[in-house]
């Protein structure tokens, strides 16, 4: 047999190990088979990426950064699905090549063919170079860049190194999109031989009152020079320019004070701007972009809102400092109206979160305590938790009660019981905690 036939014969019988073990998973539910079959597929059939990927009609869409990615992306496929185009996604947020390649699985059918117009593809950061050895897309949108899981990918320089090096050979006609706020990715982008377009705020009112403790680009990428903010939206992003050698952000495509708001906190302003900018370029009408962003729902646990046991809870997956510090804005703001008392953090230290915690101590933690009200603490690192919100309180912050609940099952039902009938539990886990949270809250895990 030529190989050309065995590849197929391969592809084929990789594609109905997946489907049969995606129907055992879910016939016991057992969770939502977003990995394993991914990894059985590869076993069987090692090139089953490139030859699905190659199948995608009209082009892929790359999606990566630190946070927002799982927000974005599905912003951004209903967009295209509204226009009644057939779309490939990574839904869960299973993000590294098992998860793209089950993600692709669910659009293939038993011989491997696949039905895609296009694919959004959520991808890890560290994944991204990786991923591009098999894959020429369309469209590769820079969310941002922030530190997370220092034990596994370095500093975020490092990161933008390797993406430079990954997408610089790609075809000119690859259309890369970027968060000009950001300086690394803003320096990125006018370093790269493709078309680049930005995105990026233009609010100073939303700026925040002093720079936060979770900062990682306040260096110019170019000379290495501090740079010169005239204001921060969050983190480093921001409005900025370097006094020694003239770099500053690039002129944007989009006004974001011209798009509507999904959602809750200024992250998910960029979301917005995002998914809305690729869109556009994709030749896609405003009105009918618009119109998807009024009636946008949350993915699973950014901002999510669910109804258990007669109260709401909101999930706001907290995973790295610049998350963390984001979502307890996003708090902040919604209890000054008196809606948000009782919170449940949740930290663990597997892989998925980065076995290093030390992270919570770049975490504005303070803002939290000073809230008030009732904070339920938990996960495999509740202690280290603990601490650092104990530590977090001051002279005027004696109102904050704290409880300590190792199981999670238990935290979860106290803090539904300390939960007002007319509030909404906020719980912060991070990236497994949140996982083991929906699964407790509805029943179902994700595998």
């Amino acid at each position: 047999m030529t190989n050309s036939v065995i590849n197929k014969l391969r592809l084929s019988l990789s594609v109905g190990a997946a489907k049969t073990v995606t129907s055992l998973v879910r016939l016991f539910r057992l969770g939502a088979a977003s990995v394993l079959p991914g990894e059985i597929a590869r076993r069987l059939q090692p090139q089953i990426l490139p030859l699905l990927l190659g199948q995608v009609r009209r082009g892929v869409i790359l999606i990566v950064g630190t946070n927002g990615k799982t927000t974005t992306s599905l912003l951004l496929r209903t967009i295209l699905e509204n226009q009644d185009w057939r779309v490939a996604h990574n839904t869960t947020g299973a993000n590294l090549i098992n998860g793209l390649v089950t993600a692709l699985l669910e659009n293939t059918n038993l011989i491997g063919q696949l039905d895609a117009d296009y694919a959004i593809l959520e991808v890890d950061e560290n994944v991204l170079p990786l991923l591009l050895q098999d894959c020429q897309p369309q469209f590769i949108l820079g969310l941002n860049l922030f530190r997370d899981q220092l034990d596994r990918y370095g500093e975020v320089d490092t990161i933008s190194q390797r993406w430079r090096q990954a997408i610089t050979p790609l075809p000119k006609e690859t259309l890369v999109v970027l968060n000009a706020d950001d300086p690394t990715l803003c320096h990125l982008g006018q370093q790269l031989p493709q078309t680049v377009r930005f995105f990026g705020l233009t609010e100073p009112k939303a700026y925040l009152e002093e720079i936060p403790h979770a900062v990682d680009s306040i260096y110019c990428p170019s000379c290495g020079h501090s740079l010169d903010y005239q204001g921060v939206y969050l983190s480093h992003l921001g409005d900025y320019h370097c006094p020694q050698c003239g770099f500053s952000k690039s002129p944007l495509a989009v006004d974001s004070q011209e798009w509507p708001q999904i959602l809750i906190g200024i992250y998910n302003k960029y979301n917005t701007l995002a998914a809305g900018l690729v869109a556009t370029e994709m030749g896609i009408s405003r009105a009918a972009i618009d119109d998807t962003i009024k009636n946008f729902r949350a993915a699973f646990g950014r901002a999510e809102e669910l109804e258990v046991q007669g109260k709401q809870v909101r999930i706001l997956l907290s995973k790295n400092p610049v998350g963390m510090n984001e979502t307890i804005r996003a708090v902040h703001d919604i209890q000054k109206t008196g809606g948000a008392s009782t919170k449940l953090v949740v930290l663990n230290d597997r892989t998925p979160d980065g076995t290093d915690v030390s992270w919570i101590w770049d975490v504005d933690t303070e803002k939290l305590v000073n809230l008030g009200g009732t904070i339920i603490i938990s996960g495999d690192r509740v202690y280290d938790m603990a601490l650092r919100l104990h530590y977090s309180q001051t002279q005027g912050t004696h109102n904050c009660q704290l409880i300590i609940q190792e199981d999670l099952s238990e935290a979860i039902a106290k803090a539904l019981e300390h939960t007002p009938a007319n509030e909404t539990l906020h719980i912060l886990p991070t990236y497994s905690a949140m996982l083991e949270v929906r699964g407790l809250l509805t029943g179902r895990k994700i595998l």
